[in-house]
């Protein structure tokens, strides 16, 4: 996804995302990076604080039904991958 920025409002996101509890629930498995220049695909993310630098207005859902994708953070960029085939893919970053 790259450069993210988290909207407070359903209406005003690009994407609903859900995060699942286990990996093999998720579509795609990110990976946080902390500098903006390292957010290079869907899989790496950087959360922006400034909606402008964005590339991608997402919104976090409550529900799993409720979502354009299912997400699971993982603890190493290497992990970081999409899980299965999905319409987002090669879209957000």
């Amino acid at each position: 996804m790259g450069k993210i920025f988290v909207v407070d409002k359903e209406y005003d996101a690009d994407v609903k995302v859900y995060e699942v509890d286990r990996d093999f629930k998720a579509d795609l498995l990110y990976f946080e990076v902390d500098k903006d220049y390292l957010a290079k695909n869907d899989s790496l993310w950087f959360f922006t604080e400034k909606e402008y630098q964005a590339k991608v207005k997402i919104f976090w859902v409550d529900r799993e039904y409720q979502a354009d994708l299912k997400v699971f953070k993982v603890r190493k960029d290497f992990n970081a991958k999409w899980n299965k085939n999905h319409p987002l893919r090669n879209r957000l970053s």
